[in-house]
């Protein structure tokens, strides 16, 4: 990496040179305009431009990826070239700002009429530029510590329905699923603060059922409660969990934003579980957007302990190789300067039949793995699913298939059956 200059790398699709878009994108997300300007001496170039380090051209392909108003006005026809571009910003561009680093690597890119598809690719930052960012205050290590996990994964669940249930409600729901053996419940990302169940009820209900758990068994539930608001609500709302000897508070990245996320990391130490709901709109289309390498490295100078990554075999859109890949980034640290790794978070359509390819893929327990149907769909209930989760991470673990093991674990059995059916 260039000494103190933030790299980036893209991925590009154009009727015309890579070259020569590759210096307007560093031109435009620097020091410059479509044109040479007033101002803009060699000695500023020199000090405030970004640099085009690197490009690779990619097979081109006969239609463009998306629409462009200003290609079409000009009649250009393709061959469509693709390329990788990686561009490097002078940190001085800068300083330590994370809405305006989003902007530089981001930004007007997007909308370059040299382009019929753009996307951030990834993102590397040196280690003194890391070091003024939020670390995990929690991290892997602090959430095994919280929950007393001190290995396996951590068997988590939301709470279903995701929203509509009063806070008494959702407090006898918890008390259920504490009983049940969970190591960590979250909200969905629908149910912050709504009249049927405002945060000012439920966290004292629900931290109410988890010291009583807690004393009864000394096993703390950690629960991570949607917070997601303006910004000082949700200061609010995390100094109400702390209070209540809650651990951990949940909020939708995306529509907090960075500064948002920011300043609830440097106002509460609890564990901050960071829900990326909107991130399709972002990834979905190969050629726009944002992968998830450069997504999280965002957030996680942000200060988030835990982040999002979807589940293999699961419900959503996501192949299971960019789950894999999503999880492996979030193990591993931005810098070899410091150890800031945050516990990725498996969910969606997860159940036991699921945990072998998640072991065999991920090598690594060090995450929550989240059950909603699950665990609460079980026909023997929801005891019986955390059990059928926790029989199926043993056998995975030991390399017996799922089958084999079912014949001495009857809630695992019943899982296969029920779950597995076509």
């Amino acid at each position: 990496m260039v000494a103190e200059r933030i790299r980036a790398r893209y991925l590009i699709e154009t009727p015309v040179d890579p070259a020569a878009v590759a210096e307007v994108m560093a031109g435009e997300q620097s020091c410059g305009t479509f044109t040479r300007v007033e101002g803009e001496t060699d000695a500023l170039r020199e000090r405030a431009r970004a640099t085009v380090e690197a490009i690779s051209e990619l097979e081109p392909v006969a239609s463009p990826s998306l629409p462009n108003a200003l290609l079409e006005r000009k009649g250009t026809r393709g061959p469509w070239r693709r390329a990788h571009v990686d561009i490097s910003f002078p940190i001085a561009n800068i300083g330590a700002n994370l809405p305006t680093l989003a902007a530089t690597v981001s930004g007007n890119l997007y909308d370059l009429g040299e382009v019929t598809g753009l996307r951030l690719e990834s993102l590397q930052v040196p280690s003194a530029y890391r070091a003024q960012f939020e670390m995990p205050r929690v991290g892997i290590a602090g959430t095994r510590h919280a929950t007393g996990v001190a290995s396996g994964a951590l068997v988590g669940t939301i709470i279903k329905p995701n929203v509509g249930l009063s806070a008494a409600e959702t407090a006898a729901l918890v008390e259920r699923l504490c009983a049940a053996g969970v190591d960590f419940i979250k909200d969905d990302e629908v149910c912050a603060d709504p009249a049927h169940a405002p945060l000012a009820e439920r966290v004292p209900a629900v931290m109410a059922v988890v010291r009583a758990h807690q004393e009864r068994t000394g096993k703390h539930v950690m629960v991570a409660f949607n917070i997601t608001d303006e910004t000082d609500a949700m200061k609010r709302h995390a100094d109400l969990v702390e209070r209540e000897g809650g651990s951990c508070v949940m909020a939708s990245l995306n529509w907090c934003g960075h500064s948002g996320i920011q300043t609830l990391r440097r106002h509460t130490g609890l564990a901050l579980h960071g829900h990326r709901n909107g991130y399709g709109a972002l990834s979905r289309h190969p050629l726009l957007g944002i992968s998830f390498q450069a997504y999280q490295t965002l957030w996680r100078l942000a200060g988030v302990d835990h982040m999002h990554v979807h589940g293999l075999q699961g419900k959503f859109s996501q192949p299971d190789s960019e789950v894999i890949e999503s999880a492996r980034d979030c193990f591993t640290p931005l810098t070899d300067a410091a150890d800031d790794r945050v516990m990725p978070a498996f969910s969606s359509g997860q159940w036991a039949g699921t945990v072998p390819a998640t072991w065999a893929a991920i090598g690594s327990d060090d995450l929550l793995f989240m059950a909603g149907g699950g665990i609460l769909a079980h026909p023997d209930g929801a005891e019986a699913g955390v059990t059928s989760i926790r029989q199926a991470w043993t056998a995975a673990r030991a390399g017996t298939a799922l089958k084999d093991a079912a014949k001495h674990a009857p809630e695992l059995e019943r899982a296969l059956a029920f779950f597995g059916k076509p």
